[in-house]
This record gives C-alpha cells, sequence and structure tokens, in this order.
C-alpha cells in the first residue's frame, strides 16, 4: 500500500490516467497507444512497463496474463487498482489547490 503522502510523478500519473481510460485494463503497447492518442507525447514502451512494475510493486495497479483468442504470446494486462484511484485523487487535488493561486495568472507569461 502507498503512502497517503505520497505523490505520483508527473510519468506514472500519464501512465495511471492512460490504463484509466482504457476501461477494464490493458497491456503496455495499448497503453502506450492512449498516451500518444491522449498527449500526443511518443513515450518509450520500455518505459510505460517500467512504470507499470514500479506502480505494481506500490499496489497501485494489478496485473494477469491473458492468452490472445487467436494464439501467440499471452499479454500481461495491467488494472488500476482502489489505491491507484486514490493516488490519482490524491494528485490532482494537490495540483488543483498549486493551481488555485491569487498569485498565478495563467494569461500572463513568465
Amino acid at each position: 500500500m502507498g503512502d497517503a503522502r505520497e505523490y505520483l510523478g508527473e510519468f506514472e500519473q500519464v501512465v495511471l490516467l492512460a490504463l484509466a481510460r482504457l476501461g477494464d485494463g490493458g497491456y503496455g503497447a495499448e497503453i502506450h497507444a492512449e498516451i500518444l492518442d491522449a498527449t500526443g507525447r511518443d513515450v518509450s514502451i520500455p518505459a510505460v512497463y517500467v512504470t507499470l512494475k514500479r506502480m505494481e510493486r506500490k499496489g497501485l495497479v494489478s496485473s494477469r496474463t491473458r492468452r490472445p483468442t487467436g494464439g501467440g504470446r499471452a499479454l500481461r494486462i495491467y488494472t488500476v487498482e482502489a489505491e491507484g484511484s486514490r493516488a490519482l485523487q490524491r494528485s490532482r487535488e494537490l495540483f488543483e489547490r498549486l493551481w488555485d493561486s491569487p498569485h498565478l495568472d495563467p494569461g500572463q507569461a513568465s
């Protein structure tokens, strides 16, 4: 279980949100495609897998093996766990608090 004070890194958020958008879970290449489609960011597939493995150790996602119906190699399907959903919510709340600043004017160049 993750520590309630622990926040997700940017890439962990991206991977976890992409996985959540897939619904019933997905495998690495699907998650990669979802990230590319949603953000335009072409990340490496190995980086996605490394991040999924790290998040699995933290209890944010789980995985299971599924054999494709047409034969071929088994796929590792990842699913967002309740702790992953809570971590996303904590991160969202953190950023909303940071963005909700009277001194921050998004229209003003830095």
